[in-house]
């Protein structure tokens, strides 16, 4: 009887301890400093940095200097040689929402390429180092097949479709002509609405973006001679033009607070020993604006 109520105890104590760190996480979430406005005079950055994957923290940290009345201008910097098609969309419809709101331009770091090209022709004004490796106008996927390894090691594999194109790509089965023409339907679709995206950003006829839509990447000064870019710079120049630009003499350039991780994602993270992002990270994509050179 006594053992039965310490463990009852324990159950009960335990509850609340996490209850209290759950209400604790809550008030720092909703009342902590972060979420309190910029002093005027303010250009905010946000950064497009690595594989592009996902667009919900890079659109979610744009809002938050679109409202904030103290954050006068914004920088874009990009960092990225592309990843997945549609997150890099949604960036560039993110970006020109908000240059529509406040001053706002890009600026290019070591890379700007492919999806990471794409998103900056959101702006009005890009900037890129004489260095900068971009452009990689282009849509890529790959296939592989393991049917060989599969014969050798004497596996199976059944398969059950509802349609002849369910399993189009799947390493197990041959990737037939029929196969090709799909996905070379969708991948110039896709493309052609980069293509189009830049001539209208870029001010430039379809057939001239067209031209230079091969793949290839340029420099920062190559792309500028394309008209890909609209100067030759560096991130203080960004900054420079913008304050000029918002009529700030001496601007602060401030960061989004780093996102705190929630107790459940904590817990999971303990749990599983392995990050909610890092198992997103997994789930590649496969069809993409990418460019896989050397950066």
């Amino acid at each position: 009887m006594k053992k039965r109520s310490i463990i009852t105890l324990i159950v009960v104590f335990g509850a609340l301890f996490v209850g209290l760190l759950i209400f604790i996480g809550v008030l720092v979430a909703v009342f902590g400093p972060d979420d309190l406005g910029q002093d005027e005079d303010t250009i905010g950055v946000v950064e497009i940095e690595g594989v592009i994957a996902e667009s919900e923290d890079f659109v979610d940290d744009l809002d938050r200097w679109v409202d904030d009345d103290g954050v006068e201008a914004i920088l874009v910097r990009i960092n990225s040689g592309g990843g997945s098609v549609a997150p890099s969309q949604e960036m560039y419809y993110a970006i020109q929402r908000a240059a529509e709101e406040k001053p706002l331009a890009v600026s290019m770091g070591n890379v700007a390429a492919s999806g990471g090209y794409y998103a900056a022709c959101g702006s009005d004004t890009i900037v890129a180092n004489a260095g900068t490796i971009t452009g990689s106008i282009g849509v890529i996927t790959q296939f592989f097949n393991v049917e060989r390894l599969v014969d050798r090691i004497d596996l199976e594999v059944h398969t059950v479709k509802s349609g002849d194109f369910k399993d189009s790509g799947s390493p197990f089965r041959p990737f037939e002509e029929e196969d090709e023409e799909i996905f070379s339907d969708m991948v110039f679709d896709i493309h052609d609405q980069f293509v189009e995206h830049i001539a209208e950003c870029r001010d430039q006829e379809v057939d001239e973006i067209a031209e230079v839509a091969d793949g290839r990447v340029f420099t920062g000064r190559q792309a500028y001679e394309h008209g890909l870019i609209d100067d030759v710079g560096t991130f203080q120049d960004v900054v420079d033009l913008l304050a000029e630009e918002a009529g700030i003499d001496d601007p602060d350039v401030v960061y989004p607070p780093e996102e705190r991780m929630g107790l459940i994602g904590r817990l999971f993270e303990a749990a599983v020993g392995s990050s909610l992002s890092e198992i997103e990270d997994r789930k590649k994509p496969r069809i993409n604006y990418e460019y896989v050179g050397p950066q």
